[in-house]
């Protein structure tokens, strides 16, 4: 068992493979010449054995680390299949040990991705298509042969030559002219015949060929199924040693359930059972076993199909012509209803009988006092049943009287591993419960509240702190309350010593209601800096959380609120949080029996806000000035900033007015003009119009120089303002 750790934990098999070449080739090509001999024959291998899965370790990542190991003497060949999805993953991670200190690993091969019909042409005799016996030894011209034939008078029984090829001959005889095959050979004395229908046996000198044939068979034969494919180990050396390989494909990751049962008094008793399942085709015998509580990277590599880099096409130079690279981018129990006894369950018509027992018959008579006494004995016996069953059920399970933990747990680096204490048998397609877990556990009752989840109960939960000294995987996990089923829960994972709160009912007995409190917000701070005014706001949130407990039991409860830290919210006040979780904060509230009480939770968060004072209105200016907050000196400064602000008002207005001013004459002495062309000049009105539109031209002239000068003075004005209100400053 320490040999096998230490290899398989470790996994130390690197150096291991300095003794030997890994030579990794398709299946469907020639021979490799690791398996030839030094003297340049083939080696004469045994027939392949087979290497039984002797430790399988399982990951929570999809994978598992599957190890076969055996015995093999000399030179020697295992023989593996595989599902075609497995075999990435298996040129990924493969390793192979030969312990002997001979012994090397020489080669392995696996079956090509082509087609069965271009494998099967790969080798020297083509078995596509159902090929005839002629067509076999025509594809074997010039190959040396030993044939058998019937022996009769005018024959041999045996012949040695090479094969010259087929043809097909009419042969007159008593039943007629018929067409037979011949197969002519080139023998020690000259060409001979041999009709097909006359040879018994037929064998190719040359071992290659006859390597050939066998292994295009073996391809016929692996390709029935055409989900798997063929793998092949080659181990050289001498005497028998053993062999290891290893390899990580994909598998289901194992999985945990577990059982907690909450007694009365004491820790909870935590029982955990592992899940394992076995997907594939092979049983597994006495292998052994481990569960590794960690999830390693692991990821799928196109290794199995062949990858093709393009090439250019050269030309001859003559031709040649330049053309442009390209690079590809590669979740109680069954009760009685309220006020029926159990005992009523008897059958009908047979008062004395409850749950297969029967009802004493002492006493029982025909008369009236006999059916009085008969009816206390059916109550007493009633009474006494359900006491046995009421004390049944209010006593604790003991899970651990029956079943004890099936593995060792212990450290692995930065995981945590558990290892079956003895060998498993699992059958293929087969799954199964482990026990791992079976241990008193630290736990402290409370009820959960969260409005999100429920508005108005709490949960039943208990605190539940992981002492069993091991990592615990995600799963559900079923509540018992003595021996009653209770409710279901989930656990996430959990490391040694981490605590977490679980949930498995509704706490009915307990009602929460949540309302705002006193919710304020007032500005603690004002200044000015450079033109910007900045404000600083404190915020007031409360929140009353009226419980009532009509339960007869105290309760702890937990309540749940929300975690805006990141918002700037601080607690307050005397109730501040027990712990702080990611999203929520978590205070604790002791409730007696039959007791209601208020729980107020206060939070206050610091808010600042900006404004530019430059060309804002004046009520923004009005508004700081009337601030209480506001210092005297920012008022002051405000307050010039509003008799500037007047001023520029002013010259805005003037020139404003004389824009309307211009526009006005403008409009009127086009009528007088109009008028002067329709007016005879000796007339008095032509005289008048004349006046009236000196006297404007007059006022145009003046209106444009004051319109000037006021666009001069708006400007200064302006920047003057502009250039205050930006200096502004005041703490």
């Amino acid at each position: 068992m320490s040999v096998m750790r230490r290899i398989l934990w470790g996994l130390p098999v690197l150096g291991a493979l300095a003794t030997g070449t890994i030579v990794m080739t398709q299946r469907g090509e020639s021979a490799p010449t690791a398996v030839v001999a030094d003297k340049g024959k083939p080696t004469d291998l045994k027939p392949a054995i087979s290497l039984p899965i002797s430790q399988v370790i399982l990951f929570n990542s999809g994978v598992g680390h599957f190890t076969r190991a055996g015995e093999v003497e000399g030179d020697a060949r295992v023989d593996l299949t595989f599902p075609e999805n497995d075999i990435n993953d298996l040129i990924k991670s493969m390793t192979l040990i030969d312990q002997s200190k001979t012994g090397r690993v020489s080669t392995v091969t696996y079956d090509s991705h082509d087609p069965i019909d271009r494998t099967l042409r790969s080798f020297a005799i083509n078995l596509n298509n159902n090929p005839t016996f002629s067509n076999i030894l025509n594809q074997a011209r010039g190959e040396a042969v030993e044939v058998t034939l019937v022996n009769t008078a005018n024959q041999p029984g045996s012949l040695t030559g090479k094969i010259i090829g087929t043809e097909k001959q009419k042969v007159t005889g008593k039943d007629g002219t018929q067409e037979v095959e011949i197969l002519n050979m080139w023998c020690a004395e000259g060409v001979r015949a041999v009709r097909l229908n006359e040879l018994q046996k037929l064998r190719f000198s040359n071992p290659i060929i006859e390597n050939e044939m066998r292994r295009a068979l073996e391809t016929l034969s692996l390709s029935h199924d055409s989900a798997k494919k063929a793998v092949s180990l080659y181990f050289t050396g001498e005497g028998k040693r053993k062999v290891e390989v290893g390899y990580v494909i994909e598998n289901p990751i194992w999985k945990t359930s577990y059982r907690l049962v909450l007694g009365k008094e004491g820790q909870p008793f935590l029982q955990g059972w592992a899940v394992v399942e076995n997907p594939t085709d092979e049983d597994w015998t006495g292998v052994t076993m481990a569960l590794v509580s960690g999830r390693p990277i692991s990821f799928k590599m196109d290794l199995y199909n062949p990858l093709y880099v393009g090439r250019p096409t050269v030309e001859p130079e003559l031709f040649a012509s330049l053309r442009p690279p390209t690079y590809d981018t590669a979740l109680a129990r069954n009760a009685a209803p309220a006020g029926e006894p159990m005992a009523k369950a008897a059958a009908p018509g047979k008062p004395g009988m409850a749950f297969g027992g029967a009802m004493p018959a002492d006493g029982m008579k025909a008369d009236g006092k006999g059916s009085a006494n008969r009816q206390l004995q059916e109550q007493q016996y009633r009474r006494e049943f359900a006491k046995q069953v009421s004390e049944r059920l209010a006593g604790d399970m003991d899970l651990g009287a029956s079943v004890q933990s099936a593995t060792t747990a212990s450290a692995l680096g930065d995981y945590h591993q558990y290892v079956v204490d003895q060998p498993v048998n699992l059958g293929r397609q087969k799954s199964a419960l482990l026990p791992i877990v079976n241990k008193k556990v630290e736990g402290k009752r409370v009820s959960i509240y969260n409005p999100a989840v429920q508005a108005k109960h709490p949960l039943l939960g208990l605190k539940f702190k992981n002492t069993s000294g091991m990592p615990l995987s995600q799963g559900p996990i079923t509540i018992f309350e003595g021996s009653v089923y209770a409710g279901d829960t989930r656990v996430l994972d959990l490391q040694p010593d981490e605590e977490r709160l679980v949930s498995y009912a509704i706490d009915l007995g307990t009602e929460v209601s949540v309302k705002n409190g006193n919710n304020t917000s007032k500005i603690t701070s004002v200044k000015a800096v450079k033109g910007v005014v900045y404000t600083n706001t404190l915020f007031r949130e409360e929140r009353v959380y009226d419980v009532a407990n009509r339960s007869t039991t105290d309760r702890t409860l937990l309540i749940e609120h929300p975690n805006r830290k990141g918002q700037g919210f601080k607690f307050v006040g005397k109730n501040t949080p027990m712990e702080e979780a990611a999203g929520v904060y978590r205070f604790q509230l002791d409730v007696g029996s039959k007791k209601d009480t208020s729980y107020s939770i206060v939070e206050e968060r610091e808010a600042g806000s900006t404004m530019q004072l430059t060309n804002q209105a004046d009520d923004t200016i009005r508004y700081f000035i009337n601030l209480q907050e506001a210092p005297e000196s920012l008022k002051k400064q405000l307050h010039e900033a509003l008799k500037m602000k007047a001023g520029w008002d002013t010259l805005r207005q003037e020139i404003q007015n004389a824009d309307r001013r211009i526009q006005t004459i403008t409009a009127d002495q086009k009528r007088l003009r109009d008028n002067l062309r329709e007016t005879p000049k000796e007339s008095p009105l032509f005289t008048r119009y004349l006046t009236t539109l000196e006297n404007q031209e007059k006022e145009m002239d003046e209106l444009q120089v004051k319109l000037k000068k006021l666009h001069v003075d708006e400007a200064t004005t302006r920047a003057a303002y502009d250039k205050y209100l930006a200096n502004l400053s005041s703490e």
